[in-house]
């Protein structure tokens, strides 16, 4: 504390207050108003000499505020640890309760359980859900018994969590309403026209299958039953709506469904869908067409017709290379798909070529992806001769491709085991080797946009790598798989957690500028602990450069080495006052 003298610019009198000199957590110099004390000239007429009293006085402000801020801790070295208690608290969880509130999810699914009957707070377990989820993904089971780290008053039972999910699953999509909403309300409007699309499969730790959890094409190749899970995201990699499907669900055969109920949801006019070459089918590229919406899909060269391939590797055409051999071209023709016409008796689909008016291709070509191609068919080519010196070492299911590149192999339809008549035919397929060698950095991209330039179809495409990317997230960071639940219900009540806890970290990302990446946000989230020393006071033992961003960002206190508990869950408090985080947020 100190005597500060103002002098007025006008009249050149002194204003004196008492003031506060401090040091944030970024270590800049701040100065906090304490108390006034009146102009120097009124005070004069009373007074003998008014500084040296006012800063006699500032001292012993000073003194008490420094003998506030001061503990003294006894400690005995034959205390032990409180059974069952958990002695260190996670605080990083702040940041991802202020999007939280901002987003309203606090008053969405408080009102979703107005008209239900049971008596737990759905709210507190969807908060414990989301944030355990981002902070210390674990079972069910798990994340009730260790709710204590958080500074919440949680109060329910692992029945609770349980029940909770069935109503998560009937709340799901208004939840993902109102999340595109708010973010919509509080981010500006993204390109409301452009959809990243793509699906991923989550497993289960059973060999059971019922109608929704089935075998099919996992991609951690687990064989495991699986649900299959279409996500899509804005222009802005921010999550958008996803649909669940049953595990054995071809994923070119789920985008129909989901485009339907994301555009009559969200109220869509138009949207142009950006997928890989998994969606890229006739049915999908016919809707999409019927329906007046776009699509911008990449297509495989390798399956395409003889004279796509001669197109793509006749040299005329191709710009000059560039960076990496980079090179490119396109053209614009007469489109068709074959879409399905029925089933035939053999319960074949049938086939039928029809119009979807100009199609755009664009073809380029990248040294970089021709040398990356060639290494992953050389892994293939390796496992492919394991394959043929022992065969029976290797099912249908667990030749991960490889079996394209070997000759004459035929398997059991039953066991899915090599058949003992074809092992001693086995060989190297050489010429089809040679054959796909012919089309390594080659990649195309077809589109409905034909009047669109080819940078901005290949910039677009290039966006698709963010869904990747939250795939990525959302099974290695968040831990979405393997999941240990097993109805329905629950099943798609813990997609919704998962959901939200997944667009906290991307918002999260988003509003500390890019500078970070979610796998570094989210370590930092988890590193910021304090332990509990004495009565209510916590010492606290991480802050680092993401911390001080989230400081900036969110007005948070994340760095104090030492907090009361009064302190800390009055900060955690002031996130769920939402007036004062969207005024920053608007800032």
């Amino acid at each position: 504390m100190f005597l500060k003298r103002t002098p007025k610019k006008k009249t050149g009198r002194i204003h004196l207050t008492i003031a506060h000199g401090y040091r944030d957590l970024q270590g800049k110099p701040k100065t906090k108003h304490i108390e006034t004390i009146g102009y120097l000239d009124v005070l004069a007429k009373t007074m003998d000499d008014p500084i040296a009293y006012y800063e006699a006085y500032a001292k012993k402000l000073d003194e008490e505020h420094k003998a506030s801020k001061t503990y003294t801790i006894t400690i005995n070295t034959d205390d032990v640890v409180e059974r069952g208690v958990a002695n260190v608290r996670n605080y990083g969880y702040i940041a991802l309760s202020k999007i939280y509130h901002e987003l309203g999810l606090d008053r969405f699914f408080n009102n979703a359980r107005r008209h239900e009957r049971f008596k737990f707070n759905s709210e507190s377990i969807m908060r414990l859900l989301a944030y355990s989820r981002v902070i210390c993904p674990r079972s069910k089971k798990k994340t009730r018994e260790t709710m204590g780290r958080f500074f919440e008053n949680f109060d329910f039972s692992l029945d609770d969590v349980y029940d909770c999910l069935t109503h998560f699953n009937k709340c799901s999509a208004a939840a993902q309403r109102h999340i595109h909403q708010k973010i919509q309300e509080q981010y500006g409007e993204a390109d409301t026209t452009l959809m990243y699309y793509d699906v991923t499969n989550y497993y289960f730790e059973t060999d059971v299958q019922d109608g929704y959890r089935m075998n099919g094409f996992g991609k951690d190749k687990r064989g495991k039953p699986i649900v299959q899970l279409g996500l899509a995201l804005d222009s802005r990699a921010l999550p958008m709506a996803y649909r669940s499907f049953s595990g054995n669900t071809n994923d070119s055969e789920t985008l129909i469904d989901a485009l339907k109920e994301i555009k009559k949801e969200y109220g869509m006019k138009r949207a142009i869908v950006v997928a890989d070459k998994g969606l890229n089918c006739g049915d999908n590229i016919a809707f999409n067409v019927a329906l007046g919406d776009g699509y911008i899909f990449s297509q495989t060269v390798r399956g395409g017709s003889d004279e796509f391939k001669k197109y793509v590797l006749d040299e005329g055409g191709y710009s000059a290379p560039g960076e990496n051999g980079f090179k490119k071209k396109s053209r614009v023709v007469p489109g068709t798909a074959k879409i399905t016409n029925g089933v035939t008796k053999t319960g074949r689909k049938s086939k039928k070529t029809v119009p979807i008016g100009d199609q755009k291709q664009v073809v380029f070509y990248s040294d970089k992806y021709a040398a990356r191609a060639k290494m992953q068919r050389e892994e293939k080519i390796k496992k492919a001769l394991q394959i043929i010196d022992n065969p029976s070492k290797y099912n249908q299911s667990l030749n991960y491709g490889a079996a394209a590149y070997v000759a004459n192999i035929k398997y059991d339809s039953e066991t899915g085991e090599v058949l003992e008549s074809a092992k001693s035919k086995l060989k190297l397929d050489t010429a089809k080797i040679e054959e796909e060698s012919k089309y390594d950095g080659y990649y195309a991209i077809i589109t409905s946009e034909a009047d669109a330039s080819d940078e901005s179809i290949i910039e677009t495409y290039r966006g698709l790598w963010m869904i990747e990317d939250t795939f990525k997230i959302s099974k290695s960071l968040l831990k979405v798989r393997p999941l240990y639940v097993y109805q329905r219900e629950h099943i798609d009540g813990h997609f919704l957690a998962c959901y939200i806890a997944l667009t906290l970290v991307r918002l999260l990302e988003l509003r500390l500028g890019g500078a970070f990446s979610v796998e570094r946000i989210v370590e930092t989230l988890r590193a910021v602990t304090c332990c509990h020393l004495s009565k209510n006071l916590y010492l606290f033992n991480y802050a680092d450069e993401v911390t001080d961003s989230i400081n900036n960002a969110f007005g948070t206190n994340i760095g104090q080495k030492f907090m009361k508990l009064h302190e800390i869950r009055s900060s955690i408090a002031s996130t769920k006052k939402t007036k004062a985080n969207l005024a920053l947020l608007s800032e």
